[in-house]
């Protein structure tokens, strides 16, 4: 493996290995995405037919009140923003990007560059892709809801959803446990 590659590639597992969930469902992910890794040291990006390491955005607005998501095209629902990392880019850096292109924000900025969650999720086939999985690495953002949106052609609608109605546009649990955790994260920063 090229030195440049290895050098952030041990970056991505370094931070995944530090990360210590509280859920079991994310131990669960956080194992299978260092399985993934492992076992895929010089193919984890999109290449692989199998799966792909991809970042996610979980943005919430500067009240704290609201969280922005997509209603993405290929899979039909609303999501957070997020996607497949470039080469030699970190997780960090590609969850940033995915939430520029994705919303046209320039507000945007992490509210901690920790990781926020993990998730590893089935990507059904679709336009002449073969279904894969996405091993998930997710950011917290914030960023101001009073800036123009400008949805990317990935997306039908983009929105800002107050975190309590985020149950009406979606059923996924891991989506749901990002609202609990937001839930949680604030209300202990203010005790």
């Amino acid at each position: 493996m090229e030195r440049k590659v290895l050098n952030y590639y041990q970056k991505i597992l370094e931070e995944i290995k530090n990360y210590n969930p509280d859920l079991q469902a994310e131990k669960n992910s956080k194992k299978e995405i260092l399985n993934y890794l492992n076992n895929n040291k010089e193919n984890f990006l999109r290449a692989n037919p199998a799966g792909h390491l991809t970042a996610s955005a979980w943005i919430i607005n500067l009240t704290e009140r609201k969280v922005l998501l997509h209603h993405h095209q290929s899979l039909d629902k609303w999501i957070q923003l997020g996607g497949h990392l470039e080469e030699n880019e970190s997780t960090k850096e590609a969850a940033l990007r995915e939430a520029k292109e994705e919303s046209g924000l320039n507000s945007i900025s992490f509210l901690d560059k920790k990781i926020f969650d993990l998730d590893v999720h089935k990507i059904p086939e679709a336009e002449n892709i073969a279904e894969h999985y996405h091993y998930d690495i997710r950011y917290l953002f914030k960023a101001d809801s009073k800036e123009d949106l400008e949805k990317s052609r990935e997306s039908y609608n983009l929105k800002w959803i107050d975190l309590d109605k985020v149950r009406t546009y979606l059923k996924e649990e891991s989506i749901l446990r990002m609202v609990r955790k937001t839930k949680d994260k604030l209300n202990n920063k203010y005790k």
